[in-house]
């Protein structure tokens, strides 16, 4: 069957070491010749092997690769083995995979996330077969298997240099660290991991192989206690390479520490030391790679030099470490002048020798000369004897060597000193980093050692694995045979046994003449030809051939005798032990004590107890022979040490292997790692496996996987039987199988076998299940095809059905188009005809009229021509008759004017001729002086009437004058108007030409004005053009500003909202934080509980004169102490008196509230400082105010004399009754006066009770005064805005009056009247009352005057403010006329618009005074309320306390007549009294010894919080601050001592979180504070506290709250823990859907429900019992909200943790069951009506990433939808989901690397975090919503089955 036709194997390769290929043909026995198929698609002829006849390897099914264990392979062999390591190394990218017992680590060169803390608590408490491979699951099994077997455990770190070992002890070491804290304060963990920067500066160097190789092997015990914490450590180290402290080879450099204290040179504490560059230095510039790219040295430096401190190792002796270094590396510089062949010396004053002598404390000369010398002893004398300059090198090499290896070791001896512990280890842990097995091209005596002991080792690896198969087939009852395994115990012989190597190489080393030589020859003749295991190379005598386990070795012989004697000049010792540096000769004790040699090969072994050197006294023989002890004989010695340490523990493997040589990160060399598998020994593992029967399964596992292999017959309900019985029908022979106990056990290949007979039934099942299908959906196909060619046929027909009647119609349409077509064609065609027709008709009569009318033109033309020309000649004959007519006259006239002229010349000498002349001139004249005659016209008149009254005789005369007057004058003016007519004319001239300018002028401003016209039109239009333009752009505007205003409403918005989200988270960071460190002040104050208790019973006797009290009651009261000044005041004498025992140290948390106390003090005092400054500068205006208005104080003296009148006479009538009490005591001064019935006692008691009356007619006085206060302040001040209501201001006198202590004074006056009274009770009884009387009035009295004082303030106060509010409405006024003038200023919209905004402003200013003043009247209330009921109990407290001093006697006389304060009875006001004394009974039996099972069930939720909170009242009441403060700091106490107790229990943290959560609602609801009030009832609200402030309390309880949430979450997260990773990955839900897969031998949990497994339902009946619980106890809805959110939270995050950390839960299946169980849980959150209580979200995660299992994983499209499905997971998480996603069936595929990348590069820019898991201890922060109670404190009934029957009711 396995070598059929399609099989696939092995095939050798040189290259590839393995290539992988397929059968093309069946083969047949003898065949000689396999036909194969290569991957890369070659064919190939495989020839078999002709001896042997070996067919090639068989391959595992693709379904095995990649498997954690390596034993789970069905085919177990080398192919198979290197395969699957490279599948996971590189496509996986898994470096760990087990091998059996072994943890196979390949070094990935590349950090890896996978050694988180985060990872480490995944990893803690697991079963190592049930997480992913990792070193945390080798040490996790070390420290289990510790605890478990109380058995040392050896954790045995190996593999080649540069393979990781280091690495991998210290995650093993820091795994340790981490898991198991440590017993003392000492941080012994921090000093076990500082020891490796120590060690790896000094053991560890750069090779060509590895940056940071260890040199050195170390073996380190962990030491643990009982209780399994670290209390120290020790280090064994094996076989230093001092060889590197001399030579480095190529690419090589020396140990780190060199470099780093180079590159540090220039360190001010460094400069003595004189260094400088490594490349000065012969020692470090060899390898001539002086630099480690990506290391710091002079950082590293710094690492080490802060190791060593934290070790212990003090400065001093730190640079004495430094000093030796430098002075190895100026050693080395020291270089040697031959004198001749046979001696050298060092030249003078030599720099590097001085430098080393100086640092060093020796002397020169001395050093210099036993460099250049050696002594020799004989048997009979000593001589010195120079040495040749090689000699010298040497020597010098040598002492260097010597030097470092002492050093080395006494670093190593005080790291163990600093890690050891006083207290008794009780176990421990060993990790030994050894070296692994080493061959190279030469091979000397450090490859012997080293391969030596990994001979030792794989001997126990082998005798280790073969004995676990043994008990193993034994548990099981099977049949044992013997394995046959390859025994290297010959190859130890060889070694180790007598006459062997090295007891040759030892005798050779004793002889004088001894060389490399003569042993090499002594080794031919031992054991060649004798010894299998022993070769001589052909071609050399001085070598030898070594078989070792792994490989054959060859070795030089040279330098083998010399490094094993390490010869070192006893002088040259001496000189550095003769050193003045005293740290120097310690390093050389050893030699001395002869306990270890020369060598750094020592064990360097520090016992845990040391003992001091003490120097040997014995003979020197004894001393040189123990000198001469070998380092060949050191290291057995050690070794056999170690073997005899390792086979005392129980050993855990892990194999580190290098992938490749040049440090490529996840790059896989398949030779080299085969070469690493063969020789650590995996490979043999793997033989031995597969020798027997390597596949095991549990019965149920078998039943699981085969079931479809088995008929329904075939299941019994013994699932054993039934696997018998299905095993013996499937593989026939019996052989290959075994039942054992709980298992069936395999041989190799049977499970391949059995998978290939599944695969096949499945492939049956599902090509039935396609056949099927397939016709269901083909016929389904035909069926649809069907219908719908039907549908397809009628559609068609139709449409041809319409096709044709389509036809027709267009046929008939087109015949009529045709027909008017046809006529439209005629009747165009004749219409043409017709209006050419008439064209050519109109064109021929047109030219015929035309002609016509052309011809009557002319003749009418002809006609006029005629006409006008005979015109023309008669008018020409006519004008020359006239001009020769008008000649004569002219001619005639000119005669007659000349003869006329003579005439007119002799007329002109006349006057009368001038006058003539002149006469129509004269009248041009008078025209033009009419004016001048209208206006003397007045005047003639008046000449007129003067002339009248003359007389008629003077009228002729004068009128005669006056007309020669008249006649002169007017002469005068003709020739004045003569001049004006020509000056008239001239002016008529000049005007005329004005006119002309004028017009001209007028033209050119009209064209002006029409330019300027068109111009403004034109500009008008522009104008209209641009304003509809920019109205356009307006619009455009308005539209983009609208538009850009929702954008930023929209914007601003999403950022309102980000910013919410933002602050929302920081509220939360910051309310984690505080959450955080509340948990852990916590966690301090339970510590500092226990370490006191521990305290207190290791002290079981006190000292003599001592004692000491517990203070922890003291120091948790003292937390919660906050009281109120008057009860300040009265603790001072008693806090001084308490003794120095109760004093504790100082709480940080009381501290700071004590510091706020303070703060508010100051401020509350500088406020009435402030107050008290305000109010004399009142009163001080209030006196200069009404000296000026006398008036006004008339009505206020008056009421002031009356005042001082009535205090008067209650003074005169105070005395009158004092005088009168004094005479009826002093008429009988016997005993019985004061009696009851006697007469002085019936007048003390009228007395009081008149005292009563009166001072209730003064408080009702009071109340009448106030509200007529209040109502004339009401009707005087509409306004009362910025004044003060009257009631607070009696508010602020009576807090002034408490503040002054006048109240206090009082009541502390009756109190010390009280006391002395009790005193002098025999003697002044009588006295004592008389005294209490007289003082009580008195201070009543005083009460009433200082109440009379604050009204008068009052009516000052409001007088003051009522001229304020004048003053005020003034400015208002003021303002509101210049508004008005503004406002008449603007036009009519702004004048509306500014009115509006006004009256806007100022309503809203009136609403916001309206509502400051409701708010300050209601306050005002509240407050005149208590203070009201303070003096109602003041009082009362005065009248009991008269009371108190009666004695009982008199009481039991007479007991009918009790003295009270006559009260209306009242109803119940929801208080609980008690007395002092008992409040630690309530405490007890409402906290401490409540059981909360019986209060949820049957009495209400929260009722201990009602019933503390109804005490807490009542003591308010009281107005007790101790009481309150007593009570509160009990109550809170007692609940952490409950939850101390009984803290792992969720019923009693859930009651708890409850009550104090009710309790502290309880003090919110009822604090009188308006935002709590407002939910309240009225009569609730008349429930309020009304003494006391408790939001200190409040705070104190919210803290104490959280404390208690935090812990419900811890409870629950235990309870849950072990059943999430059972219940929601490993149990099959749906059954069938995921087959379990072969697993090695680590065995992972099972998935199968078994009898105590966990399920699904166990976690929903588990979450149905928390939620319960919650709601029987009252719980608020909103806090069980938050609970379920963690709960899902804790859930889906361990979920997620694991299914991140465990391959083998990545498949397809596994993600449909984990959405089935998501689904289950939210079904879950409907049913109880949460999934508003965000427990949902917290689940996306696992939901995503079970999605991600689920989704296609090949293209583009599938990578870019995970990517936007996956918002919830990491990049890193998404790609190691993707990483270890593994087919649990043939059917499906793995992700491609190809696809992983995809991914990766489109994740590439997601900022995420690179954790890989989450945080599984995450605490979401908790918020306590108000929640007031609707229940009415009244109705509270108290259960008698508490046992409170001590309180009452109030």
């Amino acid at each position: 069957v396995s070598a059929s036709k399609f099989a696939r194997v092995w095939i050798p390769d040189p290259e590839e070491v393995w290539k992988s290929a397929e059968l093309l043909k069946d083969y047949k026995p003898g065949d000689k010749v396999l036909l194969l198929h290569l991957e890369e698609g070659k064919d190939l002829e495989y020839h078999l092997d002709p001896k042997t006849k070996e067919l090639p390897h068989l391959r595992n099914p693709d379904i095995l690769v990649g498997e954690n264990d390596l034993t789970a392979l069905s085919y177990l062999h080398e192919p198979a083995v290197l395969h699957n390591l490279r599948v996971r190394f590189i496509d996986s990218k898994l470096i760990y995979t087990y091998c059996g017992i072994v943890l196979v680590a390949i070094n990935p060169y590349e950090q890896l996330p996978i050694y988180g803390e985060d990872i480490i608590n995944a990893y803690s408490g697991q079963n190592m077969g049930d997480m992913d491979p990792h070193i945390f699951a080798v040490a996790e099994e070390a420290y289990k298997q510790m605890a478990r077997d109380e058995r040392n455990q050896s954790i045995i770190v190996s593999g080649e240099s540069g393979a990781g070992k280091t690495v991998s002890a210290k995650y093993a070491m820091r795994y340790f660290a981490t898991v198991s804290g440590s017993a003392s304060e000492a941080n012994v963990e921090e000093k076990v991991l500082a020891s490796n920067p120590i060690m790896e500066s000094i053991g560890n160097a750069k090779t060509t192989r590895n940056d940071n190789s260890s040199r050195f092997g170390k073996y380190i015990e962990i030491g643990f206690d009982k209780r399994y914490r670290i209390i120290g450590a020790n280090m064994r180290t094996y076989l230093l390479e001092k060889s590197r402290v001399v030579f480095q080879a190529e690419e090589e450099r020396n140990y780190h520490i060199f470099y780093q204290l180079c590159a540090s040179a220039k360190l001010p504490e460094f400069k003595m030391l004189r260094l400088g560059n490594a490349d000065n230095f012969n020692y470090t510039k060899q390898g001539g790679s002086p630099v480690i790219e990506g290391v710091d040295d002079a950082k590293e430096m710094a690492h080490t030099r802060q190791a060593c401190t934290l070790l212990g190792i003090s400065e001093s002796h730190q640079m004495g470490i430094f000093r030796i270094l430098a002075g190895i590396l100026h050693l080395g510089n020291v270089g040697f002048t031959s004198r001749d062949a046979d001696s050298c010396t060092i030249p003078p004053k030599h720099e590097p020798l001085c430098i080393f002598c100086d640092l060093m404390g020796v002397d020169y000369e001395e050093m210099c000369h036993w460099l250049c010398h050696r002594k020799l002893a004989t048997a009979t004398e000593t001589y010195i004897k120079p040495i040749s300059k090689l000699q010298a090198t040497n020597a010098r090499d040598a002492l260097a060597k010597h030097i470092y290896a002492k050093l080395f070791n006494w670093i190593v001896d005080n790291v163990n000193q600093a890690l050891h512990s006083a207290v008794k280890q009780h176990s421990f842990i060993g990790v030994l980093d050894i070296y692994g097995f080493e061959t190279f091209e030469i091979n000397s005596f450090e490859q012997f050692c080293i391969n030596y002991a990994n001979e030792k080792l794989q001997q126990q690896f082998n005798m280790h694995v073969f004995k676990l198969e043994q008990e193993e087939y034994m548990k099981e009852q099977i049949p044992w045979t013997l394995i046959d395994f390859y025994d290297n115990q010959p190859c130890i012989n060889l070694i180790e046994s007598k006459l062997g190597i090295l007891d040759l190489l030892d005798e050779e080393c004793k002889m004088p003449k001894g060389t490399d030589d003569t042993w090499a020859q002594k080794l031919y003749n031992t054991h060649l030809n004798k010894c299998a295991l022993f070769e001589k190379p052909r071609l050399s005598n001085k070598a030898f051939i070594i078989q070792h386990f792994a490989d054959k070795v060859e070795y030089q012989c040279e330098g083998f005798l010399e490094k094993n004697k390490d010869t070192v000049f006893e002088e040259q010792i001496k000189v550095l032990k003769s050193s003045k540096f005293k740290m120097l000769p310690e390093l050389f004790q050893d030699d001395e004590k002869a306990i270890s040699p020369t060598s750094a090969t020592s064990s360097g072994r520090t016992p845990l107890t040391r003992t001091p050197a003490k120097p040997t006294k014995g003979r020197p023989g004894q001393m040189a022979k123990e000198h001469k002890k070998t380092v060949g004989h050191q290291f057995r010695n050690s070794l056999h040490l170690l073997m005899e340490t390792l086979n005392a523990t129980t050993p855990h493997y892990v194999r580190c292997i290098k992938p490749n040589d040049f440090k490529f990160p996840f790059t896989f060399d398949e030779k080299r790692a085969v070469q690493q598998l063969r020789a650590c020994g995996v490979l043999e593992t793997i033989r031995i496996s597969a020798a027997g029967f390597p596949s095991r399964w549990t019965y149920q596992e078998f039943f699981s996987r085969y079931r479809v292999l088995m008929k329904q017959k075939d299941v019994l309900s013994d699932r054993k039987q039934t696997c018998k019985n299905v095993l013996e029908k499937l593989i026939l022979d019996k052989d290959k199988y075994q039942f054992g106990k709980t298992k069936i056990f395999f041989r190799a290949g049977q499970v391949a076998y059995l998978e290939k007979l599944r695969a096949d039934k499945l492939r049956a099942a599902c090509i039935r299940i396609q056949k099927t299908i397939r016709g269901w959906l083909l016929r389904k196909k035909y069926l649809r095809m069907r219908k719908a060619a039907i549908t397809v046929q009628r559609y068609v027909r139709g449409y041809q059905a319409r096709c044709y009647a389509k036809f027709l119609r267009r046929t008939k349409a087109a015949t009529i188009v045709q027909k008017y077509w046809r006529m439209y064609v005629v009747r165009r065609r004749y219409k043409i005809r017709r209006a050419a027709t008439i064209v050519l008709q109109s064109y021929l009569r047109g030219f015929l009229a035309r002609n016509r009318y052309r011809k009557i033109l002319r003749e009418h033309k002809a006609v006029i021509i005629q006409k006008r020309v005979r015109g023309w000649l008669a008018r020409t004959h006519y004008k020359r008759s006239m001009h020769a007519i008008i000649y004569l006259q002219c001619c005639f006239r000119r005669m007659m004017a000349k003869r006329e002229l003579k005439k007119l010349k002799i007329e002109a000498r006349s006057v009368e001729r001038y006058k003539k002349l002149h006469i129509g001139m004269e009248n041009k004249i008078m025209q033009l002086q009419r004016k001048v005659d209208e206006q003397n016209k007045d005047y003639k008149c008046l000449v007129e009437k003067l002339t009248n009254l003359e007389g008629i005789y003077n009228s002729e005369t004068e009128k005669l004058r006056s007309d020669l007057e008249r006649l002169q004058l007017s002469e005068e003016e003709a020739k004045v108007a003569t001049g004006r007519v020509l000056s008239l004319q001239e002016e008529i001239a000049k005007l005329r030409k004005d006119l002309e300018q004028t017009r001209s002028e007028k033209k050119c401003i009209e064209e002006h004005a029409d330019r300027y016209k068109q111009e403004t039109e034109q500009l008008v239009s522009n104008l209209k053009e641009e304003n509809t333009l920019l109205k356009q752009e307006k619009e455009a505007l308005n539209h983009r500003i609208v538009q850009q205003a929702k954008e930023m409403t929209e914007t601003m918005e999403k950022k309102l909202v980000e910013e919410t989200k933002q602050l929302e988270l920081d509220l939360n960071d910051e309310r984690l934080r505080y959450q955080n460190l509340l948990n852990e002040f916590s966690r301090l104050e339970e510590r500092y509980d226990d370490l006191k208790e521990e305290m207190t019973l290791m002290v079981h006797v006190p000292k003599p004169g001592h004692k000491r009290t517990d203070s922890t009651h003291s120091s948790n009261e003292s937390e919660y102490i906050f009281s109120s000044e008057i009860a300040e005041m009265e603790d001072i004498p008693s806090r001084t008196e308490e003794p120095s025992e109760k004093k504790v140290p100082l709480d940080m948390s009381l501290f700071l509230k004590l510091q706020k106390r303070v703060t508010e003090l100051e401020q509350e005092k500088q406020v009435m400082q402030d107050e008290l400054d305000r109010k004399e500068e009142q009163v001080l205006r209030s006196k200069a105010k009404e000296e000026e208005r006398p008036q006004i104080r008339g009505a206020e003296l008056e009421y002031e004399s009356l005042k001082r009148q009535e205090l008067e006479s209650e003074n005169k009538k105070l005395k009158n009754e004092l005088n009168e009490l004094r005479k009826a005591l002093s008429e009988k001064s016997a005993p019985e006066v004061t009696a009851p019935g006697a007469p002085a006692y019936r007048v003390l008691m009228e007395q009081l009770t008149s005292v009563s009356e009166e001072l209730d007619v003064r408080k009702e006085e009071v109340l009448i005064l106030r509200s007529q206060l209040v109502s004339q302040k009401e009707a005087i001040q509409p306004k009362v805005s910025n004044t003060m209501t009257d009631s607070t201001i009696l508010l602020e006198d009576v807090q002034k009056m408490k503040d002054k202590g006048e109240i206090a004074q009082a009541y502390i006056g009756l109190k010390e009247t009280n006391r002395s009274s009790a005193l002098d009770y025999h003697e002044l009884n009588e006295d004592g009352e008389l005294w209490l009387v007289y003082e009580g009035l008195k201070q009543a009295n005083r009460l009433l005057e200082s109440q009379l004082q604050s009204q008068k303030r009052s009516h000052e106060n409001e007088a003051e403010a009522l001229r304020g509010e004048i003053q005020s409405l003034k400015e208002e006024n003021n303002r509101q006329q210049q508004l008005l003038a503004q406002n008449l200023q603007l036009p009519p919209e702004a004048r509306i618009e500014a009115s509006l905004q006004h009256e806007i402003t100022r309503l809203t200013n009136e609403n916001l005074d309206l509502m400051e003043q409701l708010e300050k009247q209601d306050k005002t209330v509240r407050k005149l309320k208590k203070q009201l009921k303070v003096f109602a109990k003041k009082i009362g407290e005065l009248e009991v306390g008269q009371m108190e001093n009666i004695s009982p006697g008199q009481i039991i006389d007479e007991p009918i007549r009790p003295v009270n304060i006559p009260r209306k009875e009242k109803d119940f006001q929801g208080m609980l009294e008690y007395k002092k004394e008992d409040e630690q009974k309530l405490v007890k039996n409402l906290i401490l010894e409540l059981k909360p099972r019986g209060v949820a069930v049957n009495l209400i939720p929260g009722l201990p919080a009602y019933i503390l909170f109804m005490c807490v009242r009542h003591a308010d009441y009281l107005n007790d601050d101790q009481k309150v403060r007593s009570l509160l700091t009990s109550t809170i106490n007692s609940i952490k001592k409950v939850l101390k107790k009984r803290g792992d229990d969720f019923e009693t943290v859930s009651f708890w979180l409850s009550n104090t959560c009710r309790f502290l609602h309880c003090l919110k609801q009822y604090s009188g504070e308006e935002g709590f009030m407002k939910h309240n009832t009225s009569r609730q609200n008349e429930h309020c506290l009304t003494n006391f402030d408790l939001a200190e309390y409040r705070q104190v309880l919210s803290d104490l709250a959280i404390q208690i949430y935090q812990q419900l979450v811890r409870v629950l997260e235990n309870i849950l823990q072990p059943m999430i990773v059972s219940g929601m990955l490993e149990h099959e839900t749906i059954q069938g859907v995921s087959g379990v897969k072969p697993t090695g031998l680590r065995k992972r949990t099972s998935s199968i429900a078994d009898e105590g497994t966990y399920t699904l339902d166990s976690i929903l009946r588990q979450l149905n019992s928390f939620h319960s619980v919650m709601c029987q106890h009252g719980m608020d809805p909103e806090l069980i909200k938050q609970v379920v959110k963690q709960m899902f939270y804790i859930i889906g995050a361990i979920t997620l943790n694991n299914l991140l950390l465990r391959k083998d839960m990545c498949s397809w299946s596994k993600g449909m069951q984990i959405r089935y169980n998501v689904s289950q849980l939210e079904e879950w959150l409907r049913d109880k009506n949460l999934m508003n209580s965000g427990a949902k979200e917290t689940l996306e995660p696992l939901i995503q990433a079970a999605q991600l299992l689920q989704v296609k994983k090949k293209t583009d499209d599938d990578a870019e939808a995970i990517c936007s499905m996956c918002n919830a997971l990491t990049t890193a998480q998404i790609v190691k989901v993707l990483n270890l996603y593994t087919p649990v069936n043939e059917f499906e595929e793995r992700v491609s690397v190809s696809f992983i990348r995809t991914i990766q590069m489109r994740l590439r820019d997601r900022k995420d975090s690179p954790q890989l898991l989450m945080d599984a201890k995450h605490i979401f922060p908790v918020t306590f919503p108000f929640n007031p109670s609707s229940l009415a404190l009244e109705t509270i009934q108290i259960p008698a089955s508490l046992g409170l029957g001590f309180i009452s009711r109030v």
